[in-house]
């Protein structure tokens, strides 16, 4: 049974997590953050470590507070045994991510991948793992952004030489199979540009990643208890975290 949520429904229980948000936020990057041990469940959100040039310490932007908003909204909207804290660092460079088959990852433009991690990545991707990329632009701009992209999109070319990125179209099921979701007027948060989402496929053409490109869907989770951004992109960026994650597990 397909269901489908209205966007009230889903405004309010955002709000009814506000209270549990505001403590979470205080404790951003503390270690017992970083080292968390999620629970027993069907759905554990992973969010890889990577090495990084520049400033690097993009990969943990709006953690683990992002985490837990939309992990929240999982548990309460869909039939995945999952929870506020069913999430997980993970270093790109170890065996690791293997146990964890859907992947986030932050500011994708600071990525400076030794050749180990490009082996895992490609390794990743073609034995089955679902890889979301968030946050380009911000502070920076467009310009910003598109210089963001191409420095991720240089690691990529490592990894799948014999590969591209495509466009999604508005017709895409990843933007309806669980919620119907208006991906494609999204806008970034902070700089209003509009969003563009590309596609990555497997060896077997298979989408296995999705790349928020102008967008920072991971600053709408964490921030979707205050008032900081619309509420309209902000209920459209969790059903599209949603929408993700139940893409990854039934494709």
């Amino acid at each position: 049974m397909k269901f489908r949520w209205t966007l009230a429904a889903t405004v309010v229980m955002l709000l009814a997590i506000g209270p549990i948000a505001q403590g979470q936020r205080e404790r951003a990057f503390s270690r017992s953050a970083f080292e968390n041990e999620p629970p027993n469940s069907e759905f554990i959100l992973a969010r890889w470590h990577y090495t990084a040039g520049w400033r690097g310490d993009g990969w943990g932007h709006d953690f683990p507070v992002a985490e837990e908003h939309i992990l929240q909204i999982m548990t309460e909207t869909t039939g995945i045994n999952t929870s506020r804290l069913s999430y997980r660092v993970v270093e790109l460079a170890s065996p690791e991510i293997f146990k964890y088959p859907f992947a986030y990852v932050s500011e994708p433009g600071e990525m400076l991948l030794s050749d180990h991690e490009v082996e895992n990545l490609r390794e990743y991707i073609d034995r089955g793992g679902f890889v979301m990329i968030d946050d380009f632009g911000g502070q920076g701009g467009e310009a910003a952004a598109h210089g963001e992209f191409e420095r991720f999109r240089a690691n990529l070319v490592r990894a799948f030489p014999e590969r591209e990125l495509f466009e999604l179209t508005d017709r895409h099921p990843l933007l309806h199979n669980f919620f119907d979701v208006d991906g494609l007027l999204m806008e970034h948060p902070m700089t209003r540009v509009k969003s563009i989402f590309y596609g990555f496929p497997d060896a077997n053409g298979r989408l296995a990643m999705i790349v928020c490109f102008n967008n920072d869907v991971g600053d709408y989770w964490e921030f979707i208890d205050r008032p900081q951004y619309l509420v309209k992109p902000s209920a459209e960026a969790l059903k599209l975290g949603i929408n993700f994650v139940m893409y990854s597990m039934s494709h």
